[in-house]
């Protein structure tokens, strides 16, 4: 067992607390005080893009089977034990990770320490309880066709990224859930879940040493010290494909557009910060740019922003728009002319720090309770293996300068554009031609 209080390059004190254990299992624990809360996440490095495209969807489908049961509990059991101290448990999977969490008062942290890992390391993979939630998921599956905004923000994915994994959309395909079996999924659990892909982080009113000792009482069966280390996620995206256009039809009463470009790694760190400057400038907020010019100067959108996902070794920056279908081609024009003039004339001093205030209150806003502290020093963790303080981080924001965004702006709104429409359209060239060039030109 091994402690890490100096979880910074520079060592210096961030209020987070790590411990290794034997096996390669990190536990890092955050003290917030004046909470009577504590919030856990096992944090696993397995997600979509771990997925071969038989088995597409197979994280995401996991994640629900493993609450069904494990040996000693039962879904029942799951859910009454944790209803009984009003406290919550869930999980999701994203690209490259899935977390299953609780939240309950800091008195019940033993219960939820040992409830989530038994879920997480214990889940039975019975065919009977995959044939239940193979259902389940095909419902989520649906009610993602029928949101037209998650429909073209996976569909825009695919558009960027291709075939590759991360293109894909994490919940699956109704082929693809509807092909996998007990086997396979238990194959994927008992290979990618190991402990030295995962991190215990809790946070709230707790007490580190007391916490490790949970946790270890815990996955005490699963620490080998002897154990080959998981092969990490190397190397760079290679794209598979040019951006394209992607087009899902629906009789909607709206047309719903997402575009954008492919952008940064989460380890490209210099750019980061210049990059969430640039997005909340140019759409993430009421006085950023496209708010003004389509929906505050014209009325032509009720919902328009900008964005960004970052992955270890690229990203996406993109734009969604929801309007009336008449109204399509004025507003792509309206939003590619504003990416096109930022990328030419960059951005002024001012939006630059309206931009910057706008990211410093919602990072410490954001951190007013356990859960999201937990999943702050989750994330951190698993992504990059050190943390920031919050004091380091709001430095760091505030060092971003108008050049350094307008330098980004360029090298990033230069690029090809991907695209991807939901709405009344049955046939690429019904689409208005401003869609359509995006990703000609």
């Amino acid at each position: 067992m091994r402690s890490d209080d100096s979880l910074r390059p520079d060592g210096a004190d961030t209020g987070v607390r790590r411990t290794v254990l034997p096996g390669g299992l990190r536990v890092v624990t955050e003290h917030v005080p004046g909470v009577r809360s504590a919030s856990i996440g096992v944090w696993v490095g397995v997600g979509s893009r771990d997925e071969g495209p038989t088995v597409a969807g197979a994280a995401h489908f996991l994640e629900h089977l493993l609450f069904k049961a494990t040996p000693t509990r039962s879904a029942l059991d799951i859910a009454e034990a944790m209803d009984a101290v009003g406290g919550e448990l869930n999980a999701f999977t994203a690209k490259e990770q899935t977390c299953y969490y609780a939240h309950v008062l800091d008195e019940d942290l033993p219960l939820a320490v040992d409830l989530v890992s038994d879920v997480v390391l214990n889940g039975l993979c019975r065919a009977a309880d995959v044939d239940v939630e193979r259902q389940v998921v095909l419902e989520e599956i649906a009610m993602r066709d029928d949101d037209p905004e998650d429909l073209v923000g996976d569909a825009f994915l695919s558009a960027l990224f291709g075939d590759h994994p991360i293109g894909r959309p994490v919940i699956g395909s109704v082929e693809s859930i509807e092909s996998m079996h007990a086997a396979q999924l238990r194959s994927f659990h008992l290979r990618r879940y190991r402990p030295d892909r995962m991190v215990v982080a809790v946070a709230g009113n707790v007490e580190h040493d007391h916490t490790v000792e949970l946790v270890h009482r815990a996955f005490e069966n699963r620490l080998d010290p002897s154990a080959e280390p998981a092969r990490r996620r190397e190397g760079r995206f290679r794209p598979n494909r040019a951006p394209e256009l992607e087009r899902s039809h629906r009789d909607s009463e709206q047309a719903h557009l997402a575009f954008g470009v492919r952008a940064f790694g989460r380890h490209e760190g210099e750019r980061r910060w210049p990059l969430s400057v640039l997005n909340t400038v140019v759409g993430g907020g009421l006085s950023s740019r496209l708010f003004q010019r389509i929906r505050e100067e014209r009325g032509l959108a009720y919902s328009v922003y900008s964005s960004v996902d970052t992955f270890a070794d690229t990203g996406a920056f993109s734009v969604y728009i929801g309007c009336q279908p008449e109204n399509l081609g004025q507003v792509a024009s309206l939003a590619r002319g504003v990416l096109e003039e930022v990328a030419a004339d960059g951005i002024t001093d001012a939006e630059c720090a309206r931009a910057k205030g706008s990211l410093r209150g919602g990072l410490v806003l954001g951190l007013e309770d356990s859960a999201s502290r937990m999943n702050r020093i989750g994330r951190s963790e698993l992504s990059y293996g050190n943390h920031r303080s919050v004091s380091d981080t709001l430095a760091r924001i505030d060092a971003v300068t108008t050049d350094e965004v307008s330098a980004i702006a360029k090298t990033l709104l230069s690029r090809p554009y991907a695209a991807s429409v939901a709405g009344p359209y049955r046939r690429t060239r019904e689409l208005p031609a401003a869609v359509r060039r995006l990703v000609s030109n």
